[in-house]
């Protein structure tokens, strides 16, 4: 990080790139700090969980800072937004991981940025990965999203279909299934969501027992800014926080 001279100790006469700064310091602090606790009091290791700093709509000077205080995996939601962030963050040691809804039509933008997509939820979609994939020679890591609370406002897999869903993709060369991922209903209280997470997990117990060939699912992506500390406990790997570190968006 920049060293600043001294400004004193009062806060007021703090530079404002300074304080926003050390803001970002703070609270990414903070989030891994209860990302340590929530996994140790689970019995779990927290080097099994990593942050997806959740930057859509936010502008790069923010995201600088984030990098700047530590993140090192960014979660998107829009491809023409985060083709423009990869290329002018290039320089960065970022990994990218794409959690919006996808477009077949916009496959083969997402195989050139991303390192992970968590919401492939149809054969369709990666179909059209896999090709795109194929044709510029990277194995694709991807996510299965589940629709576990059966929204009809949501995408993803229905979790009775995702058995048959797996078998096809993991016949496709050019992707690596590396796990499931789900957004439950919103609510205000993380007990609520907690049934949901509790759902993905035994999923995931469920098609690793089957000992499907050329599957085996590590990763649980579930578990955000206000309920990220349940889906710790009940087996996330993957918590996207974007709200708790940026601020509310406009």
């Amino acid at each position: 990080m920049r060293s600043y001279r001294s400004f004193g100790t009062d806060e007021n006469m703090e530079p404002k790139h300074m304080k926003q700064e050390n803001g970002f310091k703070k609270r990414l602090s903070s989030i891994k700090e209860r990302i340590i606790n929530a996994a140790i009091s689970s019995g779990r290791d927290p080097a099994d969980i990593r942050l997806v700093t959740v930057s859509k709509k936010m502008p790069e000077e923010k995201i600088i800072k984030a990098i700047d205080a530590g993140a090192d995996i960014l979660g998107e939601n829009f491809i023409q937004e985060a083709r423009q962030k990869a290329e002018h963050l290039s320089s960065r040691n970022i990994s990218w991981h794409f959690i919006g809804h996808l477009q077949s039509n916009k496959a083969k933008y997402a195989v050139k940025i991303f390192d992970l997509i968590h919401t492939v939820d149809s054969l369709k979609l990666a179909l059209e990965l896999n090709k795109r994939a194929e044709n510029i020679n990277k194995i694709q890591h991807i996510l299965i999203q589940v629709n576990i609370s059966g929204e009809l406002s949501k995408s993803g897999a229905e979790p009775d279909k995702v058995m048959d869903l797996l078998k096809k993709i993991s016949l496709l060369k050019n992707l690596s299934i590396q796990g499931l991922m789900t957004v439950p209903p919103f609510s205000s209280n993380p007990e609520k969501t907690r049934p949901f997470f509790a759902s993905l997990r035994n999923l995931k117990d469920k098609i690793n027992k089957e000992a499907l060939p050329g599957i085996h699912i590590k990763e649980l992506s579930m578990g955000m800014t206000g309920d990220f500390e349940t889906a710790i406990e009940e087996g996330a790997t993957l918590v996207r926080i974007g709200t708790a570190i940026f601020g509310k968006r406009d």
